[in-house]
């Protein structure tokens, strides 16, 4: 879901579940993102077999992290965030980004861990695929986990399917 703060800034918010090597776990997540889409606050509260967790990550918008309030140099660069099985965060990079088809991007995200909200660097490179009418297609790939799949979205660039993760209903 989003909505707009004021002054261009979008906030999301949501949850996710799913297993991890056999463990499950849950996520509750705020984000906020600037005017150009690109993330600056970022709260994620977890709970898995090792109990509950909280990690805040804030972003000066030209790449520079701070997570629970310490400087995070090994993710400076990167100007999205990625939470595991989320279908939503993909979406930022997609919406910033502006491909046309044929273009490719590389876009680099704080990627929170599930089970333990770590924060480490991942890798991602977008392609977009379409004839740029309607709904949009992805290659997307991420070396940091050996990952690749299509993913596809609507006009308004909100998740059609992402395999594995999510896949919007009918109607």
């Amino acid at each position: 879901m989003f909505f707009e703060v004021g002054g261009g800034v979008l906030r999301a918010e949501g949850s996710t579940a799913a297993l991890e090597d056999g463990e499950p776990y849950a996520v509750r997540y705020a984000i906020e993102l600037d005017e150009r889409t690109r993330t600056r606050f970022v709260h994620v509260w977890g709970r898995s077999r090792s109990g509950p967790r909280a990690v805040t990550l804030e972003a000066d918008g030209h790449g520079c992290w701070l997570v629970d309030g310490r400087a995070a140099p090994h993710v400076d660069g990167c100007l999205d965030v990625d939470l595991e099985s989320s279908a939503l965060t993909n979406a930022f990079p997609v919406r910033r980004l502006g491909l046309a088809p044929g273009e490719a991007a590389d876009a680099p995200a704080a990627y929170v861990r599930p089970l333990d909200l770590g924060v480490e660097r991942l890798d991602q490179r977008y392609v977009r695929l379409d004839g740029g009418t309607g709904n949009q297609r992805y290659d997307y790939t991420c070396p940091t986990r050996s990952f690749r799949c299509e993913l596809a979205y609507d006009a308004a660039g909100l998740v059609l399917d992402y395999p594995g993760i999510a896949t919007r209903a009918p109607g």
